[in-house]
């Protein structure tokens, strides 16, 4: 029994230690990791860059920056992030519909956090509506005077 229970004790043990993080390994810091475009006008696409430093002891390698609609479109470091340098990640949002829009960008690496979340919010104002639409012109329908 005390050679099943050692046994026992030993394999949980190894098993823990495989899914602890390495303390040494790269991990982000965000400068923000939400930023609200405000109202911005429709058919104006809007950048930003989220700013971030690799505050661990080995390099961060991003393998894929993924957003959740095809709406916003990322830029990220194809080369590794050294420890103690800075880089960015640039997202450009398209605008395209009015209303409210609420997006998020999916990060992929190497780094102790190895899936991070970024987020773009913000409103897009109708652009205003062209006077010479057919709803502002008359009616060619009935083009016959009245007596």
């Amino acid at each position: 029994m005390k050679k099943v229970l050692f046994t026992l004790v030993i394999a949980l043990s190894v098993v823990t230690a495989s899914f602890a993080q390495d303390a040494s390994a790269g991990d982000f810091k965000f400068k923000e990791e939400t930023w609200d475009f405000g109202t911005i006008p429709q058919g104006t696409p809007v950048k930003h860059q989220f700013t971030f430093s690799n505050t661990g002891k080995t390099p961060i390698v991003i393998s894929n920056v993924q957003a959740s609609c095809g709406c916003t479109t990322p830029t990220w470091p194809k080369e590794p992030i050294l420890p103690g340098k800075s880089e960015t990640i640039e997202v450009q949002y398209n605008a395209a519909n009015a209303g409210g829009f609420n997006k998020s960008i999916t990060i992929t690496s190497n780094a102790a956090t190895a899936t991070k979340m970024l987020y773009i919010k913000g409103t897009v104002e109708a652009a205003p509506k062209d006077q010479t639409t057919p709803e502002k012109q008359p009616s060619m329908l009935n083009t016959t005077p009245k007596n």
